[in-house]
C-alpha cells in the first residue's frame, strides 16, 4: 500500500511529474547534479521571492534550500537587483580583466582573516581542486587528508570516503593512481585525527576540512585548532573550505568565528550575491605560485585556468555588493540569524520530543539539519555516526515529503535561514515539523 504521504504529494504535484518524465529522456537521472533528485521525483520551481518559492502546479512553499545555502537574504535580494539592474546593460560576460574584480579582491582582502590573495572561478568544486594542487606544489608533497564525509566537490581528489560504504570507490572511471594519496580522518576525532597527521608526516602536505561537519554537526572544543596547529607543525598546509560557512557563521566566517587562520580557504555561494562564484584566498607566498609574472620554470608553477566564465560581471558586481551590505549590517544580519536558528532548531526537537520520538536537529548559526536517531542516548560526533545510528531514509522520504506536503522546501532534513525569513515563516516551519511529528508518531 502507497504511504499517504507519497500519495498527497503526488496528488499536489503533477505537473512536476510530467516535466520529471520529459527530463529522463534528456538526462541522466532526469537531473544535472545528483543531490537534486529524490523519490518519486523532485520539485519542479518556477519562481522564487524572498523566503519562497512556487511549484510548477502553483503550490507555495517556505525555501530552507535557499540555493544550496547561498542567499544569505533571501531571493532576490534588492540591494543586489538594484544595482545590476543598473550594471547589467554594460555587459554579463566581457572575459578580459576590469575594475569590478579588482574592487571585491581588495575587500575580500581587507574583511577575510587570511586573505592576502585571491583567485576568482566560477564554482566550490573548482576551487577546492585548485586549494589541494597549490598544497601540493608549495610543500612538494603528495597526501591530502580529508574528513570521513566530507564534501568538497566533484573533484577527483576529494572524491574519497564521501558517501557510506565510505572505503569503496565513490565513483567509476577514477584511477586509483590520482586518489591514492588522498588519505582520511573522522571530525571530531581530535585524538585520532593527530595520530593520522603524525602517520603521513614526512609526505604531508595539507588538511582540507570545512569548519562545521556534514549534517552541521559543530566541532567539539578546539578540534579545529588542534587540526591547524598539527598540520603546520608537521609542514603542511591548513585549509578551510568555506564554500558554505564562508560570510554566513559570521561576516569573517568560521575564520571568525573560531578564531582560525587557513593557510588558504575556499569560498563561495553565499559571498556570490546569488551568481556563480569560487575562490581560493590565502598567502600570498602560496597564491603567488599562480601567477603568470612568477618567472617559475614550466611544471613550478601552479595552473589554474580560472575558467571562460570566471569574474563575469554580475558576479563581481553582485558578491562585492553582498560583501559590503553584510559588512555595514554586521551588527543586525548576524545575531538575527543566529536567534531564527537556535529557534527553528529547538521547536523541531520539541516538536518531535513531545510525540516520544528521539529527533536531533544539528546545526551552527542559521544551519541547521534534522536527523532520526535510534534512541537520544546516541553519540553522534560525525557524519560516520549519524550515518550509522540514524535512519536517513526516513529523514530524506519520509520527513521531506511531509514537510512539503505542509509548504515548507527541506532538503538533508534542514536548511538555511535567511534575513528573509520572518517571525511567521519561523513559526510556521515550527508548526509544520509538530504537524509532521504528530503524523510520523502515528
Amino acid at each position: 500500500m502507497m504511504e499517504d504521504y507519497l500519495q498527497e504529494y503526488q496528488k499536489r504535484t503533477p505537473g512536476s511529474a510530467r516535466l520529471y518524465a520529459r527530463a529522463t529522456e534528456v538526462m541522466p537521472g532526469g537531473v544535472s547534479h545528483n543531490m537534486r533528485y529524490f523519490a518519486p521525483y523532485p520539485l519542479y520551481i518556477k519562481k522564487a521571492s524572498d523566503s519562497r518559492v512556487w511549484d510548477v502546479d502553483g503550490n507555495e512553499y517556505i525555501d530552507l534550500w535557499m540555493g544550496h545555502y547561498a542567499h544569505i537574504l533571501g531571493h532576490q535580494p534588492e540591494p543586489i537587483v538594484k544595482i545590476l539592474r543598473e550594471k547589467i546593460f554594460e555587459g554579463a560576460h566581457w572575459g578580459i580583466v576590469n575594475e569590478y574584480q579588482v574592487a571585491f579582491a581588495e575587500d575580500i582582502c581587507r574583511i577575510i582573516p587570511c586573505a592576502e590573495k585571491v583567485r576568482f572561478g566560477v564554482s566550490g568544486t573548482e576551487a577546492t581542486m585548485y586549494s589541494v594542487r597549490l598544497a601540493r606544489a608549495y610543500t612538494g608533497r603528495k597526501v591530502i587528508l580529508k574528513v570521513r564525509g566530507g564534501w568538497h566537490g566533484a573533484g577527483t581528489d576529494l572524491s574519497v570516503a564521501i558517501h557510506v560504504p565510505m572505503d569503496l570507490s565513490e565513483s567509476a572511471g577514477l584511477l586509483p593512481a590520482v586518489t591514492e594519496y588522498t588519505r582520511t580522518i573522522s571530525f571530531n576525532d581530535t585524538e585520532g585525527t593527530i595520530a593520522t597527521i603524525h602517520r603521513y608526516a614526512s609526505d604531508l602536505s595539507g588538511v582540507i576540512i570545512e569548519a562545521v561537519g556534514q549534517y552541521f554537526i559543530p566541532p567539539v572544543d578546539d578540534f579545529l585548532q588542534a587540526v591547524q596547529e598539527e598540520t603546520r607543525k608537521m609542514g603542511g598546509l591548513f585549509i578551510l573550505d568555506e564554500i558554505i560557512t564562508g560570510c554566513r557563521l559570521s561576516l569573517r566566517g568560521a575564520q571568525g568565528r573560531y578564531g582560525l587562520k587557513p593557510d588558504l580557504a575556499t569560498m563561495g555561494k553565499v559571498l556570490g550575491g546569488g551568481w556563480n562564484l569560487g575562490l581560493v584566498a590565502g598567502r600570498k607566498d602560496i597564491m603567488d605560485l599562480a601567477s603568470p609574472t612568477s618567472g617559475l620554470a614550466k611544471g613550478r608553477g601552479v595552473l589554474m585556468g580560472g575558467g571562460t566564465f570566471s569574474c563575469m560581471l554580475p558576479s563581481m558586481i553582485a558578491g562585492r555588493t553582498m560583501l559590503r551590505y553584510l559588512e555595514e549590517h554586521e551588527r543586525e544580519i548576524y545575531p538575527a540569524l543566529e536567534e531564527k536558528g537556535r529557534r527553528v532548531r529547538e521547536g523541531i526537537e520539541n516538536a518531535f520530543h513531545s510525540y516520544g520520538l528521539p529527533v536531533k536537529c544539528f546545526g551552527v548559526g542559521s544551519l541547521f539539519t534534522t536527523c532520526f536517531p535510534s534512541s537520544r542516548e546516541v553519540p553522534l560526533r560525525n557524519i560516520e555516526d549519524a550515518e550509522m545510528n540514524t535512519d536517513i531514509t526516513r529523514r530524506d522520504k519520509e520527513f521531506r515529503l511531509r514537510m512539503f506536503n505542509k509548504g515548507v522546501y527541506t532538503m538533508y532534513g534542514g536548511g538555511a535561514i535567511s534575513m528573509a525569513h520572518t517571525e511567521e515563516d519561523i513559526g510556521r516551519i515550527i508548526k509544520a515539523a509538530e504537524e509532521t511529528a504528530a503524523e510520523m508518531s502515528r
